[in-house]
């Protein structure tokens, strides 16, 4: 089985372990700094996949355009408020979230 091969099963596997779930469900997370946000602009299973194979080079380009980072507190909040769901995978150590359709 080639590389490539591998990869894509693993990437299967992420997509199969991403679920839709209440933000309320993940807050705990965000009080413990390791829930991350993913833009609605970016493919959830794709940056998962990209963390679990540690593409740093990848993952700071996200980081710094402001498309990945920790939830922030106010980004908590408004979900919380409005009984949000998101979608979300976990990489260890960490769970990263996507806002369903029509929320940021």
């Amino acid at each position: 089985m080639s590389a490539a091969d591998q990869q894509e099963i693993y990437r299967a596997k992420v997509n199969l372990e991403t679920s839709r779930i209440a933000w309320k469900e993940l807050q705990r997370f965000c009080a413990g700094g390791t829930a991350i946000y993913v833009s609605n602009e970016l493919d959830l299973v794709e940056v998962a996949f990209q963390i679990s194979e540690d593409n740093q080079a990848q993952v700071a380009q996200w980081l710094s355009s402001g498309r990945v980072g920790k939830v922030t507190d106010e980004q908590a909040l408004a979900w919380f408020e409005a009984d949000a769901e998101v979608w979300a995978v976990v990489v260890s150590p960490y769970v990263l979230v996507q806002p369903a359709a029509g929320l940021q």
